[in-house]
């Protein structure tokens, strides 16, 4: 478990797959999903379920799992009364990540998700530092092999912002963020789209964010939690305007709080298909998020080169 053979291949230029969706695959097996943390407490109280969907990752293929992190922001914790449990829930995130690759007996790298999940940005910028560094040391102290900044759904300046946190990492980090299209430009911009109630959130040009983003991050960057249709269009802009390792995990279907439903499920055919297109213009790190399961995950491993 290191992160030592993803960056070889990556500097070989062959693909990484990440893995999937975490809350639709818990609630698929079982586990019930928090009024206000989502699957945030599954990783204390169903630990045997995340073991389990993280094997089920491992043997699709899966390169890279992720930490059960995301919902179990410090941030949000707080909001919600459980200041007192923040270390806990993502220490055991971690830990439980680690069981299920040693299960593996695979070398399988661990990720680190921080993310920006509770930082509303009618909070201030300030208040949401000390989360972000928050997050960040307690999974790496408990030793994650790289952080993925999971900014999807958040302005440019937050994104900014988190990236500053992690400059001071000493492990790899990614950055992942979401785009929308603007219904009134047609053009690509940051934002998200993921309830079928409200309008998507609009930010700011796409690749004006982007290029605020790679002053400040060089690692690989990923376009994440987003609609298919605007991934490839959104690898294509970032192959443009950045010269580091692309990489996209798409979602499926919509939030309703606090479950996600899968909508319209696509084919494991389809989204090989989709797949290849986004390697084809240069993605090397591909996966899925929201409503993306293993089945799916499983479809694309045929394009590793092991």
């Amino acid at each position: 478990m290191s992160y030592k053979l993803i960056k070889e291949k990556l500097d070989n230029n062959k693909l990484i797959i990440l893995d999937g969706a975490m809350g639709s695959e818990l609630e698929k097996n079982g586990a019930k999903m928090d009024k206000n943390l989502w699957c945030g407490t599954c990783s204390v109280e169903f630990p045997e379920l995340v073991v389990k969907v993280h094997e089920d990752y491992i043997k699709a293929g899966a390169d890279v799992i992720t930490t059960n992190t995301y919902a179990s922001t410090p941030i949000s914790m707080r909001n919600y009364g459980m200041e007192n449990s923040i270390k806990e829930f993502n220490q055991k995130s971690v830990q439980v990540a680690k069981k299920a690759i040693e299960n593996s007996k695979k070398d399988i790298a661990l990720a680190g998700s921080v993310s920006a999940s509770g930082s509303y940005y009618k909070l201030g910028i300030k208040a949401m530092i000390p989360g972000f560094n928050e997050q960040l040391k307690i999974l790496t102290d408990e030793g994650v092999d790289l952080i993925i900044l999971e900014a999807m759904s958040s302005q440019a300046d937050i994104v900014q912002t988190m990236i500053e946190c992690s400059m001071k990492s000493n492990i790899p980090v990614w950055l992942s963020i979401s785009c929308v299209i603007d219904d009134k430009t047609k053009k690509i911009m940051l934002g998200y789209n993921d309830t079928l109630d409200s309008p998507p959130e609009v930010y700011e040009n796409f690749e004006k964010s982007l290029n605020k983003f790679i002053k400040l991050h060089k690692g690989p960057i990923l376009i994440a939690h987003s609609d298919i249709s605007v991934t490839g269009k959104a690898i294509d802009i970032a192959k443009k305007n950045f010269d580091g390792i692309i990489g996209a995990y798409p979602n499926v279907g919509f939030y309703e709080k606090p479950h996600w439903r899968s909508g319209d499920t696509i084919r494991p055919d389809d989204y090989l298909n989709e797949v290849k297109s986004w390697v084809k213009s240069g993605a090397q790190i591909v996966g899925g998020c929201c409503g993306v399961g293993t089945n799916l995950i499983e479809s694309i491993s045929v394009l590793k080169d092991n």
